[in-house]
């Protein structure tokens, strides 16, 4: 089985089968005017250097740390692979760099990060045969959500979460997930708490979008 977790902006849990858990692009709460939430995890991925994705604090990390690192990473027995991009449509000029990151295994998941323009063909040739795909549609700073759906067509994974988008009381001025949720023509899973888990077979056949209701409390 494998279990994702979403805490709000970007920062998601996963538990890859075996049992490591690896964290990604913790945030502090506060600077967004969101509830915070502390973590536990053995090995924490951040995609690029700012301060809504890189608030290593938040995760009690038993093993290392990874900083926007880019080709294969061994973290246990999970093989994960970072991916080279940019936070925007001028190379990393405006907002500098950002790393994919895709874990392996019998279900593979990848972490775009603030993936900031379309996938270049390399990319797209990397990201192909992702089984979940989470990836910003909250516009402004990354991709918006009619370039989200493009990717999303161009990999066809079975399962996308959405993430990076404005959520109720936040400072930080993004587009609201239901601009994406009206541009995307996918199956819906509601859930009404901030986790869920699936093993390879339980995967959908067409692609279905992940909609957690609840965050959890503080």
């Amino acid at each position: 089985m494998v279990k994702l977790e979403w805490y709000g902006h970007s920062y998601v849990i996963v538990e890859c089968e075996g049992g490591v858990r690896i964290a990604i692009d913790p945030h502090d709460g506060a600077s967004l005017n969101l509830p915070s939430y502390r973590s536990k995890a053995d090995y924490l991925l951040v995609t690029h250097d700012h301060f809504d994705h890189n608030a290593v604090e938040m995760v009690s990390v038993s093993g290392d740390i990874v900083r926007w690192r880019t080709g294969r990473i061994n973290l246990g027995n999970v093989e994960v692979e970072g991916l080279p991009s940019y936070h925007d449509k001028s190379g990393g000029e405006l907002r500098g760099s950002n790393t994919i990151y895709v874990i392996s295994g019998r279900i593979r998941i990848a972490h775009l990060g603030d993936l900031g323009h379309p996938l270049t063909s390399d990319l797209r040739e990397k990201l192909e045969g992702v089984d979940i795909l989470i990836l910003p549609v909250g516009g402004v700073y990354t991709i918006d959500a009619y370039e989200a759906w493009e990717i999303v067509k161009e990999l066809n994974p079975k399962l996308v979460l959405p993430i990076h988008f404005w959520l109720p009381g936040s400072t930080m001025p993004l587009d609201p997930l239901e601009r994406f949720l009206l541009t995307a023509k996918t199956r819906r899973l509601r859930v009404e708490g901030n986790s869920i888990e699936f093993s390879p077979e339980e995967l959908p056949e067409k692609t279905t979008t992940i909609i957690f209701e609840k965050l959890p409390r503080r």
